[in-house]
């Protein structure tokens, strides 16, 4: 079930040549993978992507939790998260790069398992790898669709509840310019694999229910034109666009060494990518809105992006603001 990469990679051309439905997963580092064929018959993991899956079980059980569960977190502090940030800055000011995305881990405790948070959850996308993690993405990586490809970047959150909260994240500076490189970025990576490239729709909004109120988040659509034959390579066309431009950074390469010299230590499956191939299309996410389970317990993961516009303490709370349930 579980691949290196280029093993991994032949395994989704094969199936895309022979119309063969596959669930698929990569971490961040592109490292590892895994690779599940016919996904709909099987339970070793559960996922659901646009209301197409394998778990249906929001039954009694499930739902009379959400009237006694409780979520604690157990944030880092902010003198712990700035080291990091001043590195990242480091190398905005030198020239290496001119957004990273940074992230935290974030300690919870919860009364419910993974499995409960999955089939709780609300989201478009979701994933349940037992015993490892729960993801409930709001994010697509890419869409595949008859002969076209979209990606949907999302760049830009805010608390719904501010008065003006759409008005002030969409004129917001920061943001403004975070969410102009990063579609930049997506449109020149699907210009690796796609011909006429463009933007359809650029910043609109979007709004997410948790358990703390409503975000709004900003996106914008991206679309291309596939080769006449893009199932054969469809392993191949996913790996080209990885990582995720959304959730590492400009210009890639260089943001990839800031981003291992702040962190300190591989992210794994956070932030890499799933998705759902159905024979003909395919559909696939990015894995935030991340718990990770080890042996010290639950770990939720979240970050931001980082501009040379970006304020140390904002770039904290938003980063926190993402640790949430979606229910």
């Amino acid at each position: 079930m579980y691949f290196q990469r280029d093993i991994l990679e032949k395994k989704m051309n094969n199936a895309g040549t022979k119309n063969s439905p596959f669930l698929f997963g990569i971490d961040f580092e592109m490292n590892e993978g895994f690779f599940i064929t016919d996904p709909l018959s099987q339970s070793d993991i559960l996922f659901d992507v646009n209301g197409i899956g394998n778990s249906n079980e929001v039954t009694s059980h499930y739902t009379k939790k959400l009237s006694y569960y409780n979520l604690e977190i157990f944030p880092e502090e902010l003198t712990v998260y700035k080291k990091r940030f001043k590195r990242v800055i480091k190398g905005i000011k030198r020239g290496d790069n001119y957004l990273t995305n940074l992230t935290i881990e974030t300690p919870v405790k919860t009364t419910l398992s993974l499995k409960e948070i999955f089939n709780l959850s609300k989201s478009t996308y979701k994933l349940l790898v037992p015993d490892r993690f729960v993801c409930f993405s709001p994010e697509c990586f890419i869409k595949i669709t008859d002969g076209k490809i979209y990606t949907f970047p999302m760049k830009g959150t805010i608390d719904a509840s501010i008065p003006d909260a759409e008005k002030i994240v969409i004129n917001d500076e920061k943001e403004t310019t975070e969410h102009n490189t990063i579609v930049d970025l997506l449109r020149n990576d699907l210009s690796k694999v796609a011909n006429n490239v463009r933007v359809n729709r650029f910043r609109y909004t979007d709004v997410v229910k948790t358990n703390k109120g409503s975000l709004i988040h900003v996106s914008s659509e991206i679309e291309g034109t596939l080769p006449s034959k893009y199932q054969s390579d469809i392993g191949t066309i996913l790996f080209k666009l990885l990582p995720a431009g959304s959730v590492s950074g400009a210009p890639k390469e260089s943001t990839l060494r800031t981003i291992i010299e702040a962190e300190k230590k591989p992210r794994g499956y956070f932030t890499g990518v799933a998705g759902y191939f159905d024979g003909t299309n395919l559909d696939s996410f990015v894995l935030i809105r991340f718990i990770e389970q080890n042996e010290k317990g639950l770990v939720f993961h979240s970050g931001g992006g980082i501009t040379s516009k970006s304020d140390v303490n904002k770039e904290y709370l938003e980063s926190l603001q993402k640790v949430y349930l979606p229910f």
